[in-house]
């Protein structure tokens, strides 16, 4: 068993809001973001639903099933092993 450090992007798309500058705040962002990260930090991942073959594959795939419902704006989920080694996930 190995681990890694992974970073996940959340790429949305949408129309920026004149008024505010943004298509969404961080802070709301990370508020539907981070309880997933926090699931899965410090974690054997292959003990968690969902995640019995934890491939960066199949860890974007799990990030955008949680999160595809609360972010209609969400385009792609990029997890990244390494500074190297990345794949994403769209519909």
């Amino acid at each position: 068993m190995h681990g890694h450090s992974y970073t996940v992007d959340v790429i949305l798309e949408g129309a920026v809001d004149p008024e505010l500058g943004w298509l969404l705040d961080f802070g709301d962002l990370d508020a539907i973001v981070m309880p997933l990260v926090d699931e899965l930090d410090h974690r054997v991942l292959n003990e968690i639903e969902g995640l019995s073959n934890p491939t960066s594959e199949l860890l974007s795939l799990w990030f955008w099933k949680r999160l595809q419902p609360k972010l209609p704006t969400l385009v792609e989920i990029v997890t990244c092993e390494t500074p190297g080694a990345r794949c994403g996930y769209r519909e």
